[in-house]
């Protein structure tokens, strides 16, 4: 036991800025303009809706992506964040990652990624649009993953209990089993 606590204790830290998440712009340097155009706008909460957000996917179009649904009141999307955090530092040169802030105030949601931060926006969502459009209307959190094409291949509702759980399924529904084992 002492010694998982100890590689545990080891890997906090490693990579990361000091403010208890990755470096975002030393893990995402070089990025595809495609994603690096997303991960400019980095913690940014963006309007639109549907339209937007479908919009947003058909242009990552030869990139997969993961969006996380998520709300600052949402406990379960408090505990996943972090592991969004060190795995869109991970597989961001390949994978888009954005996200969808449903049924949330901006300023709560604001204020939360004030506290932890992540290298892509999310869509705000006060009234489920978008949730609803990609069939995720069972609560939070859901994680949606995207194939190359812009086709919705995986709806996941629940949270994510480990990185291990989110790694695996970037890397079956996202990348693929052509690229499994590359994680950046």
């Amino acid at each position: 036991m002492i010694a998982v606590v100890v590689l545990l204790l080891a890997g906090c830290g490693s990579g990361e800025d000091g403010g208890g998440h990755p470096d975002y712009a030393k893990a995402l340097a070089g990025a595809p303009p495609p994603l690096a155009s997303l991960y400019r706008q980095s913690n940014d909460l963006l309007d639109g809706g549907v339209d937007a957000y479908k919009a947003r996917i058909r242009s990552l179009k030869g990139h997969p992506a993961v969006v996380n649904v998520w709300a600052s009141w949402c406990g379960p999307c408090r505990f996943e964040f972090p592991i969004f955090q060190r795995l869109s530092a991970a597989y961001g040169k390949r994978v888009a990652f954005l996200a969808i802030n449903s049924e949330d105030s901006d300023a709560a949601a604001r204020t939360f990624l004030g506290e932890r931060p992540v290298p892509y926006p999310s869509y705000t969502d006060p009234d489920k649009d978008i949730v609803d459009s990609i069939g995720a209307p069972h609560g939070l959190p859901a994680t949606a993953f995207y194939s190359r094409d812009g086709k919705l291949v995986y709806l996941k509702q629940g949270p994510y209990g480990g990185g291990d759980e989110l790694r695996a399924d970037i890397e079956r529904y996202a990348l693929g089993a052509g690229e499994a084992g590359q994680s950046g």
